[in-house]
C-alpha cells in the first residue's frame, strides 16, 4: 500500500521547471533512495514531500491526504504528526543540550518529555551524551541527535536530505546502520544522496535529471544490512 504518491507534480519558477510532471510512489515500510546531479530537483522534491513547499501542479498524497491543496496550518499539522526531517546541516540549537534539542521537537507536538527524549537518544547510541552541547559533539554525533529528534514523535515517514554529506566514512556507516534499524522497525525512509554506497543499501533508487524521473533501479540483493557497527 502506498504511503506516498506524487501524481504529475511540477514546481515552476518563472520559466524554470524545477520538477516537471513527476510521478512517484513509496510503499509503507519501503526504503527509497533519490539520486541525481545538482539541479536535478532532488531538494525541491523533498521540500514538497516534507510539506515545506507546495507543488505548482499535480497531487502529493501522503497517507491518503492530498497535501498539495492544504493551507499553511494544515501543512504544519502534517509535518508535526506524520513526517520526520533530517538534513545535511544539523540545525541544532547551540545553547541547548542534546536531550533539549530532541525535546524541542516534542514542543510542537505535545508536552516535552525528557524520559522519551532520552529513550530516543538511547536508540541512536547517545544516551551518555544527552547533557552535551552541540559544540561538544562530533559531526556524526550531531547527526545522530538529528535522527533522534526526527524519531521523537513517531513519524510515519522519515525524509533525509543528504544526511551523510558532512560525515566521514565511519560516521556515514553509523548513520546508515541507524536507517537499517529504522527500516527493520517498519519505518518508511526516503533518502536523498549523492553517494552510491548509501543509495545501494536502499530497496529502490530513483534517479532525477532536469526535474524528471530518469530511471529507477531495484536492488535485487537488498538486505537492508551493512557491516555490523557498534553505536558508541
Amino acid at each position: 500500500m502506498s504511503l506516498l504518491e506524487l501524481k504529475n507534480v511540477s514546481k515552476i519558477y518563472g520559466q524554470l521547471h524545477a520538477l516537471d510532471h513527476v510521478n512517484l510512489k513509496a510503499d509503507k515500510g519501503e526504503w527509497l533512495a533519490i539520486m541525481g546531479p545538482s539541479g536535478s530537483g532532488k531538494s525541491t522534491m523533498m521540500n514538497i514531500i516534507g510539506a515545506l513547499d507546495k507543488a505548482t501542479e499535480g497531487e502529493v498524497l501522503l497517507d491518503g491526504e492530498d497535501i498539495s491543496k492544504m493551507n499553511a496550518r494544515a501543512l504544519t499539522r502534517i509535518r508535526r504528526d506524520k513526517i520526520g526531517l533530517i538534513f545535511q546541516q544539523f540545525h541544532l540549537v547551540s545553547y541547548l543540550t542534546a536531550v533539549e534539542n530532541v525535546m524541542l521537537a516534542q514542543y510542537y507536538h505535545s508536552v516535552p518529555d525528557e524520559k522519551e527524549a532520552l529513550e530516543a537518544l538511547d536508540r541512536v547510541g547517545l544516551a551518555d551524551r544527552a547533557k552535551h552541547y552541540p559544540s561538544q559533539l562530533s559531526g556524526g554525533e550531531q547527526q545522530r541527535v538529528c535522527v533522534a529528534r526526527a524519531l521523537i514523535n513517531y513519524p510515519e515517514i522519515i525524509l533525509a536530505d543528504e544526511p551523510t554529506g558532512n560525515l566521514d566514512e565511519a560516521n556515514e556507516e553509523i548513520v546508515v546502520e541507524l536507517f537499517r534499524k529504522l527500516h527493520t522497525d517498519g519505518t518508511t525512509l526516503v533518502v536523498v544522496t549523492h553517494n552510491p554506497e548509501v543509495a545501494e543499501v536502499a530497496q529502490r533508487t530513483v534517479v532525477l535529471r532536469s526535474g524528471k524521473v530518469d530511471h529507477e533501479t531495484i536492488n535485487e540483493n537488498f538486505t537492508g544490512q551493512i557491516k555490523h557497527i557498534t553505536l558508541q
